[in-house]
C-alpha cells in the first residue's frame, strides 16, 4: 500500500486549488475521505492550513499530475525520493523530535495551539511533541516572538508535527502530575453536632459570687418596694 504524502491535508489543499484532479484522485493520493476533500474544496475544512506544493517537495511530478488529469481513472503515485536516508541503528535517540524542513515554518502556530488548548503541558512536553526549543516556546507564550503578530493556532496533529496518540499521552501525563485543587472554605458541621444539647458550663468562683450578690441586691430591692407599698396603703 502506498504511503501518504508529507502533510496530507496541506498537500490536498494545494492539489484542490492548483489542479483539475477529481476529489477521488486527491483523496486516494492523500489518504483522505473523498467527502473530506470536497469539504476542503467548499471551504468547510482545513481552514487556516497553507497548501503544500508536492512538486516542490519532490513527492509528485508535474507529468504525473497531467496524466491523472487526462485520465480520471489514473491513480497518482508518489515520486521515488532522490536521496535515500540510511535507517537509524541502535536505540531511540533522546532529545527533541526531529521536524523536517518543510514543516518547521508551522511549528510556531502549533506551539500557540498547544499553549491555548492545553495549558497544563510543560515546556519539555511541547518540545517533545513538535521538536522546538524552550526559548521559542517562551517567546510565543510572552508574545515576544519575532512573528507573534502573524501567528495563528493550528493543531499539530493536522499539521503532521506529531501523532494524536503522542498528544493524548502527553496530555494524560500532564493531568496526572497536576496537583489537586485545595479545599475552598470551611464545610458545614454535621447535624449530630449542631443539634446536640449543650453541656452546662462550669461556673467559676468569681461568677458564682457575682451571681449571689446580684440575688441579694434583688431581694432587698423587692423588700424595700413592698415596704413602700404597705406604708402607702396605711395612709
Amino acid at each position: 500500500m502506498q504511503e501518504a504524502p508529507l502533510m496530507p491535508k496541506a498537500t490536498a489543499v494545494w492539489l484542490v486549488e492548483h489542479t483539475a484532479l477529481s476529489f477521488d484522485q486527491v483523496a486516494d493520493f492523500c489518504k483522505l475521505h473523498p467527502l473530506e476533500v470536497k469539504a476542503i474544496a467548499d471551504g468547510d475544512a482545513a481552514q487556516g492550513i497553507k497548501g503544500l506544493d508536492p512538486i516542490q517537495t519532490g513527492q509528485l511530478s508535474r507529468e504525473e499530475i497531467e496524466k491523472a488529469v487526462a485520465d480520471p481513472a489514473h491513480k497518482l503515485k508518489l515520486s521515488t525520493p532522490k536521496v535515500s536516508l540510511p535507517e537509524a541503528k541502535g536505540g531511540k535517540k533522546k532529545g527533541p523530535r526531529y521536524t523536517p524542513v518543510s514543516r518547521r515554518q508551522d511549528r510556531p502556530n502549533a506551539i500557540l495551539w498547544l499553549i491555548r488548548n492545553h495549558a497544563e503541558l510543560k515546556d519539555a512536553q511541547i518540545m517533545r511533541l513538535v521538536g522546538t526549543t524552550k526559548s521559542t516556546i517562551q517567546g510565543i507564550r510572552e508574545r515576544t516572538h519575532w512573528n507573534a503578530a502573524n501567528l495563528s493556532p493550528l493543531d499539530p496533529v493536522t499539521l503532521g508535527l506529531c501523532s494524536q496518540i503522542d498528544l493524548d499521552l502527553e496530555v494524560a501525563r500532564a493531568a496526572k502530575e497536576k496537583p489537586a485543587p485545595a479545599e475552598a472554605g470551611a464545610t458545614l458541621l454535621p447535624a449530630s453536632v449542631t443539634t446536640a444539647p449543650r453541656e452546662p458550663e462550669e461556673e467559676t468562683p468569681a461568677a458564682a459570687k457575682a451571681k449571689d450578690d446580684l440575688n441579694v441586691d434583688a431581694v432587698f430591692a423587692k423588700l424595700k418596694q413592698l415596704g413602700g407599698k404597705d406604708k402607702g396603703d396605711e395612709d
